[in-house]
């Protein structure tokens, strides 16, 4: 039986403290978290468990660096978080895990299900992978060297979710400790001593070739040797958050990881086999500009809706063809402002202050410093204003359609030419951009371009 790391989510100091997250209800998250932390590693001790709780002034990146100094093999990490959203209804528990890696959402199964059944008032939002995150990649899951998972246990948000983690911590903490006793009993660390560790083989296919050469699986993960890396053309020279080891004098990279350059991954559980393929259709120097060429079709963005929200073509069934139509008048990539929507309206369950029949699908305020959003006549006028707002940042050339954009003459025009330079401008959310790229991804893996 392992030893056991938690961190409690913070972003680490913040003007000589720690930075409080998000902020509820009189609260904070990092206050609610290291309390709950606590509880959580006195209740392991007291059964006898060996706990490292991981010190509450790291950055998020030191946290990482620091159990992966510490963790050895069979030992399990988990981070507890509080989330936030705009809407107070929102509410539940849910966790995280690497992507493609089943054992790991089996983990994550005993987690949840030991904190619900303390908690059963909870509701549960399920075992994700970590590409469902906002940000569709999680450092906490990946970079990681040990077994670890990321627990979102409450929305501080609602008040209903905030008044039973103040109320009855001790039975968040007793249902979380509960789930890490039987998640730490079941990782079966691979005969062997750290220092020599026995890591079994696994096949490798790499744009449907098969290669002598193996990978390892380490901790549920596969691995690849670096050396094969450049046949898929990828530079990782600049790449230092990609996990690598040292096993038996070979250099290993985490194979999911390189999906971050459009690399398809995935895991035949029957044959031992990771599979790569490279990205053989979308450019990957126009997967972040706002002015180039869409991709997709109108049906696998409509199966991209449906698989998200089942009722999501019930009020705009044509809103995939008017992505197209809009966007592709003006120049706009289409996918990314479909994958905007997407991110900005919840896959078209709003749910915040902007209701469907506004036909507003981007977040655009009206003029004359209102609180409310915009709302227009119709679907297609809702998506031509979002078009056009896009280009209005992207683009110094004029516009095709006749201006709706309420808010178009008050962009500095071409600042922002890619994703990322939405961020702080188009949201105040900093990750902002990455959260449309990571649904970009999810869009082109769904389609699979990659």
């Amino acid at each position: 039986m392992g030893r056991i790391f938690i961190s409690a989510a913070h972003g680490g100091r913040e003007a000589g403290g720690v930075d409080p997250g998000s902020i509820a209800g009189g609260t904070t998250e990092a206050r609610e978290m290291i309390l709950l932390r606590d509880l959580i590693v006195t209740e392991l001790r007291s059964r006898s468990f060996e706990v490292l709780s991981v010190p509450d002034d790291l950055s998020a990146a030191d946290t990482i660096t620091w159990i992966n100094a510490r963790g050895r093999r069979g030992d399990v990490s988990l981070e507890v978080h509080a989330d936030s959203a705009s809407s107070p209804a929102v509410r539940g528990a849910s966790v995280f895990y690497i992507a493609s890696n089943n054992e790991r959402k089996s983990n994550g199964e005993l987690l949840l299900v030991g904190l619900l059944r303390r908690v059963p008032q909870l509701p549960n939002r399920g075992v994700k992978p970590d590409t469902d995150s906002g940000l569709g990649r999680l450092a906490f899951c990946r970079q990681i060297a040990i077994a670890s998972l990321l627990m979102q246990v409450a929305f501080l948000s609602s008040p209903e979710d905030r008044a039973l983690l103040q109320n009855r911590r001790r039975d968040f903490a007793l249902g979380i400790a509960d789930g890490l006793a039987s998640w730490s009993r079941v990782i079966d660390p691979t005969p062997g001593t750290p220092a020599d560790p026995n890591y079994p083989p696994i096949n490798i296919n790499i744009n449907g070739q098969n290669y002598a050469e193996q990978g390892i699986l380490v901790n549920g993960n596969a691995y690849i040797p670096i050396d094969l890396v450049d046949r898929l053309r990828i530079d990782l020279s600049k790449a230092p958050n990609v996990n690598r080891i040292t096993y038996r004098r070979i250099v290993y990279v985490k194979a999911v990881e390189l999906r971050d350059f459009n690399v398809a991954v995935s895991w035949d559980a029957a044959t031992r086999t990771v599979t790569l393929r490279s990205n053989l259709v979308v450019c990957p120097g126009q997967i972040d500009r706002i002015m180039s060429n869409g991709t997709t079709s109108e049906v696998q963005m409509q199966l991209f809706l449906r698989n998200n929200n089942e009722n999501a073509l019930a009020q705009f069934p044509d809103l995939p063809k008017l992505y197209r139509e809009e966007a592709s008048a003006e120049g706009v990539n289409y996918d990314i402002a479909f994958c905007q929507m997407c991110v900005e309206t919840g896959f078209l369950r709003f749910g915040g202050d902007i209701k469907a029949e506004q036909n507003n699908f981007a977040g655009l305020g009206s003029i004359g410093g209102g609180t409310e959003a915009a709302a227009f006549p119709s679907a297609r006028i809702g998506v031509r204003a979002h078009i056009q707002h896009l280009k209005a940042y992207a683009s110094l050339e004029p516009l095709v359609n006749e201006v709706v954009d309420p808010r178009f003459r008050f962009v500095t025009r071409g600042v922002a030419t890619k994703i990322d330079e939405l961020s702080g401008r188009w949201s105040a959310d900093l990750n902002y951009g990455s959260k449309i790229t990571a649904m970009v991804r999810r869009l082109y893996e769904s389609a699979g371009f990659f």
